[in-house]
């Protein structure tokens, strides 16, 4: 076989990070195996004796039947070892698959949510069940039959050799298109294999993607063409696999064919010297019984190169995920948020930069906003002005890349996110819910270690506060309850629930600083007038920044900020700025989309004019 590649194998020595519990097993397992293999190629050595002794001498029966015993004796003795080996390999395999997964998930946690826009959801299903599958079926299998397999064909070959030097010279000569063989398969399996799972990770996307789309797709009538995206990706998938099994079809045939050959002629070669007295009739029956026993391991080895190589890819896919740094991390030395203040706590963003990556152009630039403790500010802007950017730098979400966020007069950046993020709190336009319970999703929103402090009954009066405050009384009127299972991403409800829902989530840990993201615009004008007149009372020290497109929702804010090309170019209260401020009336009244004012002329200034007066 060829070398091992050594890119492989320092990408699979990573691995030991993980599969360091399971190594003393591991390894005792694979001596286990390799004791097991050494054996049966000890038993062609004592038909050797027997045939060259009592069977072919005087010898007596006794000696026979010793060596029938010894050879049984061998055979009961490697089949407990080869038990062994499972009893050992088997339990420690799954738990390194176990911490190899949870330790992906936790790194997926940490990774910002720039970070989560280069893989797809499929991608990373895939990376996290089949990938994480075929490395652990690689080291407590793969791994220790290949190191079984290639000791007894070395060993299998020393014995051969000395047995009957000439027809070790034969066979071992029969190694050598096996080793070109192997060095082509190596260089184009590892191809295929890597291409392989990257199709798979995408045909799971489609999949993920047409059951989360699967209204659009109905009401567009556009099923068989999400049908025929599917049968092309699958096919591709299916194609490759077929070229990873030719060329593993090819090897094997190799593998098979050549030794046999190779055999055949030594046969052919031991009975000219049998017949000439130049080897012993026990050293022909030694040499094609340790030949015999080697003919699985040599079979085995195509089938273990491959699965090493789908082991390699599956290993590069799963660390090229745990290799990404997170661009967000904790302070070396954190300093703690003051307490909050009786008040309410105060939010001020300083000069405030804002570019997605380095050297392009920059979202916000030079942001200057104060919120004074307990003020509701409302943030209007068009389309791409930098809104929902802004709203996320507050829980870090993202970083400034310059200019500063402080709270309460410190750096968010100077705070564990663990600390910021249990004192400010988000709910989004499009809010996400979880395949859980409405009283699970809603105590989402309150830190664990608090959660951990409450009663039942406090949990359960948290959840109806947040819930009445959010006037989503109608959860009371699904089948079981806030107990009602909502179904993935909250998709069995309507939008304005899952905001409603989502909204309540935001609330029930009665945060310091509470950033919305236009959270009521699926709810009617009187429904969020009351949602909004339960934050005041329940909320009223909660220092509130809300992304605004209605009217309603600005008018109801205590001041308005105006966000205009990554910048702030007015605040101040509705009315005053509705007199003052054009680009304010402009973006009340443009219509969805629009990104620029309206020049002189345009049909619009008029209507913005009638809101003003």
């Amino acid at each position: 076989m060829p070398p091992p590649d050594t890119s492989t194998t320092r990408a699979l020595l990573r691995l030991v990070r993980w599969a360091r519990p399971a190594l003393p097993r591991v390894v005792a397992g694979g001596s286990a195996t390799l004791v097991a293999s050494l054996i049966a190629l000890s038993v062609p050595q004592v038909l050797r004796g027997v045939v060259n002794g009592p069977l072919l001498t005087d010898g007596s029966r006794v000696a026979v039947v010793q060596a029938a015993l010894l050879v049984l004796l061998l055979g009961v003795l490697e089949a407990v070892l080869v038990w062994a080996r499972r009893a050992l390999i088997a339990t420690p395999g799954t738990g390194v698959e176990r911490t190899m997964r949870t330790d992906l998930f936790r790194h997926l946690l940490d990774l910002p949510v720039a970070s989560h826009d280069r893989w797809s959801g499929g991608q990373l299903l895939q990376r996290s069940m089949g990938d994480l599958h075929t490395v652990r079926r690689w080291m407590v299998f793969g791994l220790v039959q290949l190191v079984v397999s290639s000791t007894t064909v070395l060993v299998g070959g020393v014995l051969m050799i000395v047995t009957s030097p000439l027809l070790g010279v034969v066979y071992l000569l029969g190694a050598v298109p096996v080793i070109w063989l192997g060095f082509r398969f190596r260089q184009h399996y590892k191809v295929v294999a890597r291409r392989a799972r990257d199709q798979a990770g995408d045909l799971a996307t489609s999949v993920e993607e047409s059951v989360h789309g699967i209204r659009v797709l109905k009401a567009f009538g556009r099923g068989d063409d999400a049908l025929e995206d599917f049968v092309r990706q699958a096919d591709e998938l299916r194609g490759t696999e077929l070229d990873k099994a030719r060329a593993q079809s090819r090897m094997s045939f190799a593998l098979a064919w050549i030794p046999e050959t190779t055999l055949a002629v030594a046969l052919g070669l031991g009975v000219w010297l049998a017949a000439t007295d130049r080897a012993s009739v026990g050293a022909l029956v030694a040499f094609f019984a340790t030949a015999a026993v080697m003919t699985r391991p040599v079979e085995s080895l195509g089938m273990l190169l491959a699965m090493t190589l789908d082991a390699r890819a599956g290993t590069d896919r799963f660390l090229e995920v745990m290799d990404a740094v997170p661009a967000l991390a904790d302070p070396e030395r954190p300093v703690a948020l003051p307490l909050a203040p009786s008040a309410g706590t105060r939010v001020e963003l300083r000069d405030v930069r804002f570019a997605h990556r380095p050297g392009s152009r920059e979202v916000l630039r030079g942001v200057d906003l104060v919120l004074e403790p307990g003020e509701t500010l409302a943030l209007v802007g068009l389309t791409g002005s930098g809104k929902t950017t802004l709203l996320q730098l507050v829980p870090r979400l993202y970083d400034v890349t310059g200019g500063a966020v402080l709270v309460d007069g410190v750096d968010v950046r100077d705070v564990t996110r663990h600390d910021l993020r249990g004192a400010v709190a988000v709910a989004f336009e499009d809010p996400i819910l979880f395949s859980a319970s409405v009283r699970d999703n809603v105590l989402m929103g309150v830190p664990a270690e608090q959660v951990a402090t409450l009663s039942e009954a406090d949990r359960e009066e948290v959840v109806r506060t947040a819930l009445d405050v959010a006037r989503a009384g109608f959860v009371h009127r699904l089948p079981r309850g806030v107990d009602t299972v909502i179904g993935e991403e909250g998709l069995s409800l309507s939008g304005g629930q899952r905001q409603r829902v989502a909204l309540a989530r935001a609330i029930a840990g009665r945060p310091r600083v509470l950033v919305l993201d236009d959270p009521l615009s699926a709810l009617d004008v009187a429904t969020e007038a009351e949602v909004t007149a339960g934050l005041r009372r329940v909320l009223a020290t909660t220092t509130t920044l809300v992304v605004a497109h209605r009217t309603s929702t600005v008018a109801l804010a205590d001041r308005v900020a105006v966000l205009e090309d990554g910048r702030v170019t007015g605040v101040g209260r509705h009315a005053d700025l509705l007199a003052t401020h054009a680009h304010y009336r402009y973006v009340l009244t443009a219509e969805c989309g629009d990104d620029d004012p309206p020049p002189p002329g345009d049909p619009r200034l008029p209507l913005a004019e009638e809101v003003r007066r």
